[in-house]
């Protein structure tokens, strides 16, 4: 596979075991502190014990934290678990996974403003549309009293969105820098956890969660960046904004809002036709190319 090629597999897989992680978070049944203790450290756990195996066996084995950038890149995404964990127990899981598409979008205009790269006219339209979906969702949000998870859940696609910007300005390898980061919450986590004490009825999930699904999502999405764009590696948390809220259904029979659904009817659209509009440009730039 050409680079491109790796980038699309990396963050396809990753966007697909995100999807689970709510799922897997409201089954462990549990409180948001013990949640967040118990899942952030099984994933630190599980990204040290890959990171160990790949510097016994491997010849070059992966940097844990790339210099002041994967410091920078790493607080974006320990802050993100709490944020995002903040806002499943605060808020409708279709309005947490449908605001946090606006990562895409937020990825642009970082880049914008960091990278210097002049965000498109299709871009441009495309961030304005889905402003409007997600103030149609924060405002549903703020007649059912869950304003607070969705102000949060914006707040995690701000800061994805800016580990994203780090990872692509760096050009370094930031694949376990989430994993890693992961300490931030967990320690946290358990300060509370010593006040309150530990409740989570079904563990087992949320173990499971943390141990395998996190750090397989997380690897592939970080990594992404060194293959393919911000907007478009944001783009493939999309899976999880249109799967997550299918598996909460199924398994809890949780209807979203109508008014969430419209919004989120409105991002998807909104990304699907930016995606489908810049592979028609690349289409015809590569086209234009072979004919020169």
């Amino acid at each position: 596979m050409n680079d491109h090629q790796k980038g699309l597999a990396l963050t396809t897989l990753g966007g697909l075991a995100l999807s689970f992680d709510v799922p897997l978070v409201k089954l462990g049944q549990g409180e948001v502190w013990s949640v967040i203790a118990l899942r952030s450290v099984m994933t630190f756990a599980a990204g040290m014990t890959i990171w160990l195996l790949l510097r016994f066996f491997a010849k070059k084995p992966p940097v844990l934290v790339p210099g002041g950038a994967g410091v920078l890149a790493g607080l974006c995404y320990g802050i993100s678990t709490m944020t995002f964990l903040g806002a499943v127990f605060n808020t409708a899981t279709a309005n947490v996974v449908f605001i946090v598409a606006f990562t895409p979008m937020f990825a642009a205009l970082f880049g914008w403003l960091a990278l210097k790269e002049v965000p498109s006219f299709s871009t441009i339209v495309t961030m304005s549309v889905m402003v409007a979906g997600v103030a149609l969702i924060v405002a549903g949000g703020l007649e059912a009293g869950g304003l607070v998870g969705d102000g949060l859940a914006l707040l995690t696609s701000a800061l994805l969105a800016g580990a994203i910007t780090i990872g692509r300005k760096s050009g370094r390898d930031m694949g376990f820098v989430p994993l890693v980061a992961t300490i931030i919450p967990a320690l946290v986590g358990l300060v509370f956890v010593v006040q309150q004490g530990f409740a989570v009825a079904a563990p087992v999930w949320v173990i499971f969660d943390g141990a395998v699904m996190i750090p397989l999502a997380f690897w592939c999405l970080a990594t992404g960046p060194r293959y393919l764009s911000g907007p478009e590696v944001g783009m493939f948390y999309l899976l999880e904004t249109i799967l997550a809220p299918v598996w909460v259904w199924i398994v809890f029979s949780e209807v979203p809002a109508a008014q969430a659904l419209i919004g989120g009817a409105i991002l998807v659209l909104a990304l699907v036709a930016h995606s489908a509009w810049q592979m028609r440009l690349m289409r015809l730039e590569k086209e234009g190319g072979l004919l020169a």
